[in-house]
């Protein structure tokens, strides 16, 4: 079915520039290091959010639904981009939280200031969040609610994600990006080159679930040129400390970059410390993709001189 809605007129994709980092940051390690700022593309709806919602909400206003539908936890940069997305094309929404109320943050906050209303469940219940007549029922089982996966994981999503490889030319040799469900990686790997690796930064201890949605959905020829990097650094996911700001500060310094707390600051201090351990090759060049949420940093902000 056509898509009507497929370029969306509130992004400008112009807006997202590739920016070389500064030599200090790499020189001797790699050949070059570059980033996709998609962070510029909304103040909201940025990054890879947009990427893989525009299919899916397209679908939704070339269908009739009214109420869009999705799923996150406190810090779900995905929540707040589609309670912002829905508000604008004229949706409602709801969004099925993990966690109690009492856990209230500012990234949930503004989801409520877009409109979207919140339903809280447990850890538990949270469990059953692959269960699409379960989300449904939480809304009042509605012919006109559409459904968006958490991270916007769906066929759709991945197809919006793998829109982005208009921006990777073949002279990369790796793409790097932070990974929440592995959608983005996912639509990515599926179509770029086989000989480009894309290393995927999972900003938690563990990354089996990742691992094995990705691999559920990438050809069998382009299996092995990817790889999960877990944060092992900062105890989990939403787990920081000053080691962490501290760096992000100093990569703004350096690069006039601003990253966020839970993914691409995480992303950019374990690349930081494969380059520092020689784990590239000096013919190397990677290019990092900004992932925006830069709204995540609000707990932190004064920590951060950007």
């Amino acid at each position: 079915m056509k898509i009507t809605y497929g370029n969306m007129d509130i992004i400008d994709e112009r807006l997202a520039v590739i920016q070389p980092l500064s030599k200090f940051w790499y020189e001797g390690k790699v050949a070059g290091i570059d980033v996709l700022r998609l962070d510029l593309l909304h103040p909201v709806i940025s990054g890879n959010k947009w990427y893989k919602l525009r299919l899916n909400l397209g679908y939704a206003l070339d269908n009739g639904f009214k109420k869009v539908v999705t799923l996150g936890g406190g810090y779900s940069n995905h929540l707040v981009a589609t309670a912002c997305a829905a508000k604008r094309f004229g949706l409602t929404s709801v969004g099925i939280v993990r966690g109690d109320e009492s856990l209230m943050t500012p990234t949930l906050q503004q989801c409520r200031d877009f409109g979207m209303e919140l339903k809280f469940v447990s850890r538990e219940d949270y469990t059953n969040r692959h269960d699409t007549q379960w989300v449904i029922s939480l809304t009042g089982n509605s012919s006109d609610t559409y459904y968006v996966p958490e991270g916007g994981a769906n066929e759709r999503g991945r197809a919006g994600a793998g829109l982005l490889t208009r921006f990777v030319n073949p002279t990369y040799t790796h793409i790097a990006l932070a990974v929440g469900t592995g959608t983005t990686l996912a639509g990515l790997r599926g179509k770029l080159a086989t000989d480009q690796q894309v290393l995927g930064y999972v900003p938690m201890k563990k990354c089996v679930e990742q691992e094995q949605y990705i691999s559920s959905f990438v050809a069998p020829d382009k299996q092995k040129p990817w790889r999960l990097i877990p944060d092992s650094n900062f105890g989990g996911f939403g787990k920081w400390n000053n080691k962490l700001t501290d760096f992000m500060n100093d990569f703004h310094r350096e690069n006039s970059i601003p990253l966020d707390l839970i993914y691409t600051g995480k992303m950019m201090y374990l690349l930081n410390q494969a380059l520092q351990n020689n784990e590239f090759s000096t013919c190397d060049r990677i290019l990092c993709i900004h992932s925006g949420g830069l709204q995540g940093n609000t707990t932190v902000k004064q920590l951060l001189t950007y």
